[in-house]
């Protein structure tokens, strides 16, 4: 047995441990907390509905739990189970040469996974998200969303498996930095064409109508000095109730997207000091600082695949005897996150800092006050816990918990 093979199961399997503690953890003190509203929130939040997000989160934490189990078990059944092989032999009996047959063993995966965890897709949506009000989509859309993702990842991603699968084929031991400079302008095309082509596929967006807010908005941009080519309202409450807002587009052509739900929900004070949070990010350069790291992360991985690529211990140590381009894709994208997982805490205290520093940024620009005021709302109507467990909010949280991000809006408020 090659070393690689039980240093993977002790990764994948230590870190399915790790995750079904930590979400143990959660559950605990989620429940514990369940019956009473902590002090800060009692005069927003009722406790009827502090209950409802505590019972939302058990709920959707359950779940969670049962989807860690199967990812683990997917992926042992491809790599050291033999599935990856399995799915290889039987494509080579069609006789198809590289690319073709890289082609259509990844897309075999990538069409397999979605599948195993359609069950669970389906729960969420119709049962857990209905249970507690938040699903409006019909069947009929879900299907038509599914439908309109698989014609997307067939389009985009073919040609660039293909592509890939060609670089690592012909363009030598340095295929890496060529197939990392693909995806790079790859990368950036769809960050332009996402806004104007690919996501009005899905949803409609229309011009913000509300004057009095579009004045405000506009006003704050001019204060920061912030471009974009617009104000958008997406027609979110077709699919869920749950509110948020979000930029998109890169360079010149960055929009300002609300959900129509957020807007029915917050006070025109509320959504400028949200989106002056959303501001603060861009001209405190955390979007491209993050832009940065995702190239640079790219390129050291794209360089470590094209290593363990030209060895012939890493396919047979993951459950692969004939080495391939397109073993080697699949067998990188399922053992990387078994050991990235362990530095999940690093990237979310770095985004932690980010949201305290955008929230600084905001109160610079509108009111503290009304952006304390409008993350209570948004708690409330998401059903957001209030009552995380420690751990479990520095290992995965990506935002402050609310109680400490609250409280220090409140007391910049009071202070100003």
């Amino acid at each position: 047995m090659h070393w690689l093979t039980p240093l993977f199961l002790v990764a994948l399997l230590t870190g399915v441990v790790l995750e079904l503690w930590l979400s143990g953890r959660q559950l605990a003190e989620v429940s514990r907390r369940r019956n009473e509203v902590p002090a800060p929130f009692a005069a927003a939040i009722t406790l009827a509905e502090h209950s409802k997000a505590a019972d939302y989160t058990i709920a959707k934490l359950r779940v969670g739990r049962v989807g860690t189990v199967v990812d683990a078990a997917l992926t042992l059944a491809l790599t050291v189970g033999g599935g990856i092989a399995t799915l290889d032999a039987l494509w080579r009996h069609t006789g198809l040469a590289e690319p073709w047959l890289g082609l259509l063993v990844i897309g075999s995966v990538a069409l397999l996974i979605p599948l195993v965890n359609l069950p669970l897709s389906l729960w969420r949506t119709f049962r857990l998200e209905a249970r507690f009000g938040f699903n409006r989509i019909t069947p009929a859309l879900y299907v038509t969303d599914l439908i309109k993702s698989l014609a997307l990842a067939i389009l985009l991603g073919g040609p660039l498996v293909l592509a890939t699968l060609l670089l690592m084929e012909r363009a030598g031991s340095a295929w890496w930095v060529w197939a990392w400079g693909l995806w790079l302008a790859v990368m950036f095309f769809i960050a332009w064409a996402w806004p104007a082509f690919i996501a009005p596929l899905f949803n409609k967006f229309s011009p913000l109508k509300d004057a009095q807010l579009r004045e405000r908005i506009e006003s704050l941009l001019t204060r920061c000095g912030f471009a974009s080519k617009g104000v958008f309202v997406v027609d979110n409450s077709r699919r869920s109730s749950h509110g948020n807002a979000y930029f998109t587009g890169i360079g010149r052509h960055k929009r300002i997207v609300f959900f129509d739900t957020l807007l029915e929900r917050l006070a025109h004070t509320e959504v400028e000091a949200v989106l002056a949070h959303e501001l603060g990010h861009f001209r405190l350069k955390h979007v491209r600082k993050r832009l940065l790291l995702s190239i640079a992360v790219a390129f050291a991985g794209l360089a470590l695949l094209g290593a363990l690529a030209r060895q012939p211990a890493f396919y047979s140590a993951l459950g692969v005897p004939i080495p391939s381009t397109h073993a080697a894709l699949l067998l990188f994208m399922f053992v990387v996150p078994a050991f990235a997982f362990f530095i999940t805490p690093l990237g979310s205290l770095w985004s932690r800092r980010h949201e305290f520093e955008a929230d600084d940024f905001a109160t610079q620009y509108a009111s503290a006050g009304e952006l304390a005021s409008a993350l209570v709302k948004l708690h409330r109507d998401n059903a957001s816990t209030l009552t995380p467990d420690p751990a479990y909010a520095a290992f995965y949280y990506s935002h402050p918990p609310p109680l400490a991000r609250i409280l220090r809006l409140r007391a910049s408020a009071a202070a100003g």
